[in-house]
């Protein structure tokens, strides 16, 4: 594996859902990360935000209420909260490891920005729920506001477009970081989510859909690999039915096929594999990886995992 490039995407199981909980999944991520910086390897890693990217939109909603001074906060700047806060984290748990094992490298966090187009479809169509329940006197408010709502179960909660990725912005800066040796940690949650206005970026009310961001990151640095780690070992066909069966290995056609049969559904694995048909692309080298973070190590050696290549 020496010198091979690789993004590593870490999915919201790999993080926790509370800050101690975050802490302490950051420690476990970090040691698999740096077994890979053992073996010579350049590292990029983007994550998950989705529990708390809510939980700060929430937070920063009942300031708001509370302190009718105070302007409401945009998701944008949510989502760059969650960038930073988490990857402080990721930064703190990374650079400890790499000083218990005599290793001396830098880890970097970049605020990243993420275009999309105005048009996308995906702002006529909301389909993100995000914040707190809420009632039907403060779902009223918040249309008045021009915020899209839906009904749950106790209440309301608003829902937000999850448009297409477009470019990274500050791509350059990853990869003149990694071309310097350093490890990595960017494009978090997606991205922040803005809009090309002239010379200028505007917040998005959106979020993007990670996985699609961390193809788009994998495939921006030239990376030979893509590691994404959810909350199966491995693929499967007829996930969750008496005739579940894994998929270790699947060439960009099988993925392909097994999509149009709707083998994957609308959830969780169908974005992940279709992150990993656009990445390998063409390349008769690059590959995508998909496991848990339990399981990496066995996944890397072949064990485990869900291979896809051509």
């Amino acid at each position: 594996m020496k010198n091979n490039r690789i993004a590593i995407a870490l999915g919201h199981n790999a993080l926790g859902t509370t800050l101690p909980e975050q802490k302490k999944a950051a420690k476990e991520a970090a040691k698999a990360i740096v077994d890979f910086v053992q073996d010579d390897c350049e590292i990029v890693i983007t994550h998950s935000n989705g529990p708390q990217v809510g939980v700060i939109h929430a937070a920063m909603s009942e300031f708001h209420k509370l302190y009718k001074n105070y302007t409401a906060t945009p998701m944008s700047v949510c989502s760059a909260m969650s960038q930073g806060y988490i990857g402080y984290d990721l930064q703190q748990a990374i650079r400890s490891e790499l000083m218990s094992r005599g290793i001396f490298r830098t880890v970097a966090t970049i605020l990243t920005q993420v275009t999309v187009d105005p048009y996308d479809d995906a702002f006529y169509q909301p389909t993100k729920i995000i914040g707190r329940v809420m009632t039907a006197e403060e779902a009223e408010e918040e249309e008045q506001k021009g915020h899209t709502l839906t009904e749950v179960e106790g209440g309301y909660r608003r829902i937000v477009a999850a448009p297409t990725p477009i470019e990274i912005v500050e791509l350059d800066a990853v990869k003149a970081l990694l071309n310097a040796n350093e490890i990595v940690i960017a494009a978090g949650g997606g991205g922040i989510p803005v809009l090309q206005q002239g010379t200028r970026l505007q917040g998005a009310s959106a979020v993007i859909e990670k996985d699609l961001v961390a193809g788009l990151l994998a495939d921006g640095v030239n990376a030979d690999q893509l590691i994404i780690l959810t909350d199966v070992e491995c693929v499967y066909k007829d996930f969750r039915t008496d005739k579940q069966e894994p998929i270790y290995m699947m060439t960009c056609a099988q993925a392909q096929q097994y999509l149009d049969a709707g083998e994957f559904g609308m959830g969780n694995m169908e974005p992940k594999i279709q992150t990993a048909i656009r990445f390998v692309g063409d390349s008769e080298t690059r590959s995508v990886l998909i496991t848990t973070l339990e399981k990496i190590r066995e996944a890397t050696l072949g064990q485990t995992g869900t291979v896809i290549k051509n």
